[in-house]
């Protein structure tokens, strides 16, 4: 991806839970990933390294302040850890959260979290933190991670997707990511999969996230996605193939990469069965042989994906600020 979609350079992380070798003074993000189900908070350096994390499970019965209560717990945490067992200096948030929301995440209004509507976010995590807010969808933020660091580096132009309790997307196309009018662009989990099915919690039926999502699965069969039958495995699978396939004939798009708890809980059988329906319908000359594959950062990916909201969002304030000095100069 370009650098303005990014914002970053093309450098590794260590593998999963080797902590990277990072000088004490160097700059650091505080990276947020406000899920259906869980809220994670990390440290993510300007390289993409991953040094800390911590999370805590979602309770959709409590109110607003209570659960960002519980939010600002983790973030003070690792502000706490940064400052003193790193000895790292924080310099920005970034947020990848569920949607929709509104550009930046001033205001989120998460599908499955009743609790918070229109809350603003990123005001609240300004005032909290003291330092300044980046933010965008959690899928979003995802395709920025995979596009610098995993399975989609080097590559222009890819489908992002999270499966999971929901069901979103992040789109790069020619080196951008693809924002929308409000931020929400690559929402395919309201791309619809079965005329006249189950009601979705946007109002719609037959969405790909009322059909195949976490809350979905449990939903149709009774029983928890981390137990699924086979023929489970195989639906879901067809079912995101068969959106995938939608988007890379629209978009003249070849790679499609998955992540989410329920999409690498099924592992193989998911993929297989996804790559099947997603070779049975993209049939036009460009979007014949796009592939379908796991993300590459594994669980690290989502906060991987917010640091790199914070990084961008640096890089941006950077160059405007940098621009804003040379026109002073000028004028």
């Amino acid at each position: 991806m370009s650098n303005d979609s990014t914002s970053v350079p093309r450098q590794a992380t260590p593998p999963a839970g080797v902590a990277a070798k990072v000088p004490p003074g160097s700059d650091v993000m505080l990276a947020i990933d406000v899920g259906a189900t869980t809220m994670g908070v990390g440290l993510v350096t300007m390289h993409g390294d991953l040094i800390d994390r911590d999370r805590a499970e979602v309770d959709l019965d409590v109110n607003a302040e209570v659960m960002f209560a519980r939010l600002r717990e983790l973030v003070d945490s690792q502000l706490e850890r940064a400052r003193g067992h790193h000895r790292l200096i924080p310099i920005a948030v970034g947020v990848g959260c569920a949607g929709p929301i509104t550009p930046q995440c001033e205001t989120v209004s998460p599908l499955n979290m009743h609790a918070w509507r229109n809350f603003p976010l990123r005001e609240r995590l300004a005032t909290a933190t003291s330092l300044p807010v980046f933010g965008d969808l959690d899928a979003k933020a995802l395709a920025l991670a995979e596009g610098w660091l995993g399975a989609a580096v080097g590559k222009q132009s890819f489908l992002a997707m999270v499966v999971s309790t929901g069901v979103g997307g992040g789109i790069v196309l020619n080196g951008q990511l693809l924002d929308g009018a409000d931020g929400n662009a690559g929402h395919v989990g309201h791309i619809i999969v079965e005329p006249n099915g189950r009601r979705c919690p946007c109002g719609a039926r037959g969405c790909l996230e009322a059909e195949a999502s976490g809350s979905a699965i449990e939903a149709l069969t009774g029983r928890s996605h981390t137990e699924p039958t086979y023929e489970i495995m195989q639906r879901t699978g067809r079912l995101v193939g068969r959106a995938a396939a939608s988007v890379c004939n629209l978009l003249d798009l070849d790679l499609v990469v998955v992540g989410g708890s329920v999409a690498l809980g099924f592992g193989a059988t998911f993929f297989n069965s996804a790559q099947e329906t997603l070779d049975e319908h993209a049939k036009l000359s460009f979007s014949r042989g796009a592939r379908i594959t796991p993300v590459r950062l594994g669980d690290r990916g989502p906060l991987i994906g917010a640091g790199a909201v914070a990084v961008r969002g640096v890089h941006r304030s950077r160059r405007a600020q940098a621009a804003h000095r040379r026109a002073a100069l000028q004028s």
